[in-house]
């Protein structure tokens, strides 16, 4: 099972849109898929039509069970099946918030959610975590059960600043462990149209020449019309430039996974 956690300390760069679209990809290519839903503004559980202020099992019980020193969890209680074949969530409630007020007192939470996915492991193809834009036990959580980071960033000033806070806390978290994640900055919502954005890009491909992807996610109004239907873009709207672009990524970041895959076993 891999695991992806889509990250950044900005919000409002399309996160919850990659988790959607890559999810809708491989469920449809036969992909047993679970997406992760740890932002607490719940946007990933909104978007597949589930209230996170009624929810009532979410990754807020997988924590607090957890603190708990319950011996019995079983993660598979948390999770819910979409209405998409191949695709499951472990939704998010809003209370997740105050997590990080309670970590003092239940102690220990770095790795709850690698622990529970590796009791479903056997059962996904894939994992992709939404990821909070603060850096917090959550971003933790996901920066520790991932072997891959994607970091959605838009191409403009602002977006760069953020992206400089969060390639510095994914070098923070990861500074002690040996096997190190890699990460892939997707340039996102592009519009070639405007000169802030193209040369946005050509800075972003400048500052980290080795971790950009070499394409762009590009401005596709199907994306809201398909959050509206509750639906990934790639099964609303197969032929929508977002879905290629998308498509493209996946590839790559398939490839990529293999490749790692490779060299662990030689190692």
């Amino acid at each position: 099972m891999k695991v992806w956690a889509v990250s950044n300390q900005k919000g409002g760069v399309g996160k919850t849109t990659t988790v959607v679209s890559l999810a809708g990809l491989l469920s449809s290519w036969g992909f047993r898929t679970l997406v992760v839903d740890l932002d607490p503004h719940g946007s990933l559980t909104s978007y597949f039509k589930m209230n996170p202020d009624e929810i009532e099992l979410s990754v807020y019980n997988l924590f607090h069970d957890t603190g708990q020193k319950k011996t019995d969890i079983n993660p598979k209680a948390y999770i819910k099946k979409t209405e998409f074949d191949g695709l499951s969530i472990l939704p998010a409630s809003t209370a997740i918030a105050t997590l990080d007020r309670q970590v003092a007192a239940l102690g220990g939470m770095g790795l709850v959610v690698s622990n529970a996915l590796k009791k479903v492991s056997k059962d996904y193809d894939y994992v992709i975590i939404d990821s909070p834009p603060m850096l917090g036990i959550l971003m933790i959580n996901a920066l520790a059960a991932c072997q891959h980071i994607i970091i959605p960033s838009l191409s403009e000033h602002l977006a760069l600043k953020g992206l400089e806070r969060m390639i510095h806390t994914v070098k923070m978290v990861f500074k002690s462990r040996k096997n190190q994640p890699e990460f892939t900055i997707v340039p996102t919502m592009f519009d070639k149209r405007t000169k802030a954005a193209r040369d946005s890009l050509i800075l972003l491909k400048q500052t980290y020449p080795g971790n950009i992807w070499n394409s762009v996610i590009p401005i596709d109004t199907k994306v809201r019309d398909a959050s509206i239907k509750g639906m990934p873009v790639p099964l609303y709207a197969p032929k929508a430039k977002s879905v290629d672009a998308y498509t493209a990524l996946l590839e790559l970041l398939l490839q990529e996974s293999t490749q790692v895959d490779k060299k662990m076993a030689v190692s």
